[in-house]
């Protein structure tokens, strides 16, 4: 029975993501788009728990990860998942996991 990402130690986490990159790119090389989407999603959500989720806070700005030209803000936290809105459409919530979130330098 496979262990949760919640459940695996930093070791085990890091083997996981590169793991599942090198599936990814695999599916990549072979055309295979909505494998390739799955297993980016997969590893966006094992990166959340090796980053500390107390560095992420309500009110703050971020930019998103492979759109950096959007920025989000967020209200609240539910476990690895920031909730919030994009600035460009302010009445539309939505969930990101963290890691897809990238600090702004002032």
């Amino acid at each position: 029975m496979e262990k949760r990402y919640s459940e695996m130690t930093e070791y085990e986490l890091n083997i996981e993501i590169a793991t599942l990159r090198e599936k990814a790119r695999k599916a990549e090389q072979l055309g295979i788009i909505n494998e390739y989407a799955v297993l980016e999603r997969k590893i966006a959500m094992a990166k959340c728990y090796l980053l500390n989720l107390n560095d992420f806070l309500p009110g703050e700005i971020y930019y998103i990860e492979g759109a950096e030209e959007e920025k989000f803000k967020i209200e609240y936290m539910n476990g690895i998942f920031a909730w919030g809105c994009r600035l460009s459409s302010p009445d539309k919530e939505e969930a990101l996991p963290v890691s897809m979130l990238l600090k702004i330098e002032a």
